[in-house]
């Protein structure tokens, strides 16, 4: 049994980028409703404990609150934004309403290092998010920082191993926010740096044929990369037992369905049905403009089909397979009952009908993008699979605004295949985030030759990330720009104008709809 560093969630957005950052550190640590029980934490092994963010005051309510006695168990504990708050309310300080609400970028000044802050700079750019503070610190703690609203940015008890800030070190926009982690776990801690892709690959095949037994699974392929390293995971454990449906839904890329029958089917041997069932998709989709209304009957439409492939398979399946990852789950529920907050709905999160009796096995739920490419590269998976831009569950039916056409989506898929192209040819695939095309309902006046045009508009989507939870615009040469958008309105017939998305996550996602 490793070395556990115990994260209990109090509802931050920012729950499993904690977890994320700990596993960067090569330790291990598992994520716990925050009301979990002390005892359960000492048996566990646990040798540390961090209190994550949260959205609500602790003095409201329903405001969530861990079990005191893990301030008893002897571990150090690290209280993060809301964590903190709780720490100094249940330990004797004061929390008050701030007259000024810290969000967004702020300054940390470093008044003494202590542990936490071994070895940084005396002045740091911080990430805020909250609207309560310490007032008053508990017994026992003093000030190691302050940032522009708040004389208690940073605390400790060094005796009792307890510290606090009430900033982000998990977010990227925090300077040196991995070391204030890496400090918590390896110099206060004592944690073992020993954890790694193959471990996680190794418990993961474990727990796998703990749920499946002998049980079969049915796993939706898209071909992209969630999928492919969930069914490389669920081959890897159970073999056999797998069967993957691949669904034409209509809403593919161009060669998308030849490409995955090739791959998977011929080369990896894997069971592999192909479903035709794009009719009944654009019917159903037909005259839908509202984004949410179209992800759900794509998602209801997906469930339909796979209850059908059941029919197909010999041995009744048991488990639903899905490449769900945890942008995935928190830009859609609740994580752990926790009141983070919906964004939109995906395809693959959430409930099947009851009458398929069908369990769901998610592999890859507490990973991020990046993680898991390095998940597909341990378990052998080709570069060209492992590293593939994500494309949206729901196809380029999300990148279709407003109604869903045979035309509108063929322009798409040609001027998105041109985009690839020209990636690819320049080397720019592999070093953004995603590179793609939407199609805008839009009609422009142009002119091509001496005749006047009124053709649609495209928006070319370039993004920076690392784990998808903020982006920022790929800033790609000018002439590779041209040249896309030459070859767009030259090859690409419909299409007579095109317009680069600059737009920032925050505020804006990476996909359209």
């Amino acid at each position: 049994m490793p070395q556990t560093i115990a994260v209990l969630d109090f509802g931050s957005q920012l729950t499993q980028v904690i977890a994320r950052r700990i596993r960067e550190c090569q330790v291990y640590s598992k994520i716990y409703h925050f009301s979990t029980a002390a005892a359960k934490l000492r048996a566990d092994g646990v040798v540390g404990i961090i209190l994550s963010g949260g959205p609500q005051s602790v003095y409201a309510k329903t405001a969530p609150h861990p079990d005191p006695e893990i301030f008893r168990l002897g571990v150090p504990v690290l209280g993060i934004c809301y964590g903190v708050q709780l720490m100094g309310h249940h330990l004797g300080g004061r929390v008050a309403h701030s007259q000024a609400r810290e969000y967004g970028h702020g300054r940390l000044t470093i008044k003494r290092p202590g542990q936490l802050f071994r070895g940084l700079p005396r002045s740091l750019r911080i990430w805020n998010s909250h609207g309560d503070k310490l007032t008053k610190l508990p017994p026992g703690f003093v000030a190691t920082a302050v940032s522009d609203n708040s004389p208690f940015s940073g605390i400790e008890d060094k005796k009792r191993g307890f510290y606090g800030i009430q900033f982000h070190p998990e977010v990227f926009h925090t300077e040196r926010g991995g070391d204030m982690i890496r400090n918590f776990l390896v110099g206060i801690c004592g944690a073992k740096q020993d954890w790694t892709t193959k471990d996680f690959i190794a418990q993961s095949v474990a727990g796998i044929r703990e749920q499946v037994g002998r049980g079969r699974v049915l796993l939706g392929l898209s071909g992209g990369v969630d999928s492919s390293v969930a069914a490389a995971l669920l081959h890897k454990a159970i073999g056999p037992q797998l069967t993957c449906v691949f669904v034409d839904n209509g809403l593919l890329r161009k060669g998308e369905r030849a490409a995955v029958k090739k791959l998977y089917g011929d080369h990896f041997k894997i069971d592999l049905r192909v479903v035709d069932a794009a009719a009944l998709f654009l019917r159903r989709l037909k005259g839908v403009s509202e984004p949410e209304q179209k992800r759900k009957i794509i998602g209801r439409t997906f469930v339909e089909v796979f209850e059908q492939s059941l029919k197909s398979i010999k041995g009744r399946a048991e488990f639903l397979g899905q490449g769900t990852l945890y942008p995935d789950v928190i830009e859609s529920v609740s994580i752990g009952g926790n009141p983070a907050s919906l964004i939109k709905t995906h395809h693959n999160v959430g409930g099947l009908p009851a009458r398929m009796k069908l369990k769901l096995v998610e592999p890859l739920r507490q990973l991020f993008k990046d993680e898991v490419r390095r998940v597909g590269a341990a378990l052998g998976l080709p570069r060209e699979v492992v590293w593939r831009q994500p494309f949206p569950g729901p196809g380029l039916g999300v990148r279709v605004m407003g109604d869903i056409t045979a035309e509108k989506l063929e322009i798409l898929r040609n001027a998105d295949a041109v985009l690839h192209e020209e990636m690819m040819a320049s080397g720019f695939y592999y070093r953004v985030w995603q590179s793609f095309c939407v199609f805008l309902p839009v009609r422009t006046v142009g002119v091509f030759g001496d005749e006047r045009t009124y053709d649609y508009v495209i928006a070319l989507r370039l993004v920076e990330s690392t784990d998808a939870m903020t982006a920022d615009w790929a800033k790609l040469p000018h002439d590779l720009l041209q040249k896309i958008s030459s070859r767009i309105t030259n090859e690409v017939r419909g299409v007579g104008r095109v317009v680069l998305d600059i737009s920032s996550k925050p505020p804006a996602t990476i996909e359209w709809e």
